[in-house]
C-alpha cells in the first residue's frame, strides 16, 4: 500500500494560494454519485480560507455529474462557502467523444456565462465579510 503524506509546509502553501482568491469553480466529476475522493479532499484539509466566498460548478459524468454538485453544495454551506445556483454540466454520453474527448456544444457557452456572472458578482458582495 502506498501512502501520501501531505507537509505542513505542503498545507500552509494550500491555504497561502485559497486566500489570495474571492471565488472559486470546481470541476467535479461524478463517482458513485459524489464528488471525486482527491477533490473531497482537498476541500477538507483547511477550513477558514473557504469561508465567505463563493463557488460555482462545472461537472461531468453520465448524469452530468449533478449528483456530485449537489453533494459539494451540502460541503459548500458547511465551510461557508456561497455556491452559485448557475452551473455548467457535461454529460459522458452526450458531450465527450468516446467518453475522452470533450466535445461541448453552444448551448454551454451560455451556462458558463450565466455561472461566471453570478460567481462574480457574489463574490464581491461577500468581500466585506472577509474583511472583518
Amino acid at each position: 500500500m502506498v501512502t501520501t503524506r501531505i507537509s505542513g509546509k505542503d498545507t500552509k502553501a494550500w491555504a497561502q494560494k485559497l486566500a489570495s482568491f474571492d471565488g472559486f469553480v470546481f470541476i467535479a466529476a461524478e463517482y458513485n454519485h459524489g464528488p471525486g475522493a482527491a477533490l473531497k479532499n482537498a476541500i477538507d484539509f483547511v477550513y477558514r480560507k473557504w469561508n465567505n466566498k463563493a463557488a460555482g460548478f462545472v461537472s461531468y459524468g453520465s448524469a452530468g455529474g449533478v449528483r456530485a454538485v449537489e453533494h459539494l453544495r451540502g460541503v459548500m454551506a458547511e465551510i461557508q462557502v456561497a455556491d452559485v445556483r448557475a452551473q455548467v454540466t457535461f454529460s459522458l454520453f452526450q458531450d465527450f467523444e468516446n467518453f475522452h474527448v470533450l466535445r461541448p456544444t453552444e448551448r454551454h457557452e451560455a451556462a458558463l456565462k450565466t455561472m461566471l456572472d453570478q460567481l462574480v458578482v457574489w463574490s464581491g458582495a461577500l468581500k466585506p465579510l472577509r474583511q472583518v
